[in-house]
């Protein structure tokens, strides 16, 4: 693929937009970005934080460790250290630098403030709206359909930022409805690395340093470190375990930064820790690895952009498809073994929930990574699922619209009742 095409230029910015650094599990981080923002427009540190947030942003904040909050969950341990220590410039690492003064008044600010949290009657999926008051002032950020998506600032029912929701591509958005596999698998195999290599290092980074740190110390339910114990040093398990392992961390309160895929840390560790796991193994050159890693981050942000941001379809999922093309790669460096190990993944676990961001999210990154690398073992044994087997398509696209379709319309209604269970209805 030459780089003045389109579609090359489109994919590089594709790339630079989602492969970004993020401490915390991004829905409870964006509630504290919108916080901090709403601080910074109030002017002062408000004695009153009002948050409304959409069905899926209370699923995904609920039962998750916020980072630097000595070990609280919930809304409202996001909003009140995002208001307290927040640098709302930091976008996703918002709460990265918080001080050891800042931990310390937290329980006391909580305490003192009175934080109310309420569900947002809006059509949104990812909505987010914060309102901040000190005495008779007040102020509010809304953030809508991406984490870091700033839609309304206003102080004193007076406008500073306002702009047009919108569900279509914004202008100077990438143009994420170009991708296709065959087109995705040209760019990977044909890209200038110097055009991504900066990128790709630091989730090689970052990712493997969360990954190492939940192999290390014990966290939450410690599925990377069990693996490993029950089944083994091959392989297969070293690169679900971690994988595993770095959601252990992340979804335990460590305040370490992970580079995130579709707006997910877990997803971001899913797609690039078996990848790398993979080429260590296999001896791959650094270039292999960069062309392997580019196929299994844009073949999940391929299969998400149909699905969305969040939805009651487990994303793990769909970046356990993305690493098995990555790992089908190195393996075979052939297209086919790609896009019938795709195929064969999503038809192996399409049927696993979101049930919110906690520990077990480790256990179902487990179960993604073990469906890709199954996906690319039967192809290399000669075996696949072909069309009309179940939700099985003839065509590797073919197949990604209809997981896309379970994804953002089958399962509306069942992410409406994982919400009212998980919230006690």
């Amino acid at each position: 693929m030459e780089k003045s095409n389109k579609i090359y230029q489109a994919y590089v910015e594709i790339l630079k937009r989602e492969l970004v650094p993020a401490m915390g599990c991004t829905e409870p981080i964006a509630i504290a970005y919108c916080a901090a923002k709403a601080r910074e427009a109030l002017g002062a540190l408000p004695d009153k934080i009002t948050v409304a947030a959409s069905g899926n942003i209370i699923k995904n904040v609920k039962s998750v460790i916020v980072p630097n909050t000595e070990g609280r969950k919930g809304i409202e341990a996001a909003a009140a250290i995002g208001v307290l220590a927040g640098d709302a410039s930091a976008e996703l690492e918002v709460i990265a630098r918080v001080k050891p003064e800042d931990k310390a008044q937290l329980s006391q600010y909580m305490e003192t403030t009175d934080i109310q949290v309420e569900a947002a009657q809006s059509e949104h999926v990812l909505d987010i709206i914060v309102t901040v008051c000190k005495g008779t002032d007040t102020a509010q950020v809304q953030v809508v359909n991406e984490h870091t998506n700033i839609v309304k600032i206003c102080k004193n029912n007076q406008i500073i930022l306002e702009k047009e929701i919108v569900d279509t591509a914004e202008p100077g958005k990438p143009d994420y409805e170009c991708m296709t596999i065959e087109d995705i698998y040209d760019f990977a195999m044909t890209c200038d690395l110097a055009d991504v290599q900066e990128l790709l290092d630091r989730q090689i980074a970052y990712n493997t340093a969360i990954s190492d740190e939940g192999l290390k110390n014990d966290y939450g339910a410690n599925i990377g470190k069990t693996l490993l114990k029950a089944y083994g040093n091959d392989i297969h398990i070293r690169a679900r375990a971690r994988a595993a392992a770095g959601s252990d961390a992340r979804m335990n309160g460590c305040e370490m930064p992970v580079v995130i895929n579709s707006g997910s840390g877990n997803q971001g560790m899913t797609v690039s820790l078996p990848v790398i796991e993979y080429a260590k193994e296999l001896g791959s050159s650094q270039e292999e690895l960069y062309r392997a890693l580019l196929l299994s981050n844009l073949v999940t942000l391929h299969e998400k952009e149909g699905i969305g941001r969040l939805s009651a379809y487990c994303g793990a999922i769909s970046a356990g498809a993305g690493a098995g093309a990555g790992i089908a790669w190195l393996c075979s460096k052939d297209y086919k073994s790609v896009i019938h190990t795709i195929v064969n993944a999503l038809a192996i676990t399409s049927g696993i929930v979101c049930d919110g961001a906690k520990a077990s999210c480790a256990a179902k990154i487990s179960a993604a990574v073990d469906a890709g690398i199954m996906g690319f073992e039967m192809y290399r044994n000669g075996q696949q699922f072909y069309g009309g087997d179940g939700l099985v398509l003839k065509g590797v696209e073919n197949t990604i619209r209809n997981i896309s379709r379970l994804g953002r319309i089958g399962m509306k209604e069942t992410d409406k009742e994982i919400i009212k269970m998980m919230i006690g209805q």
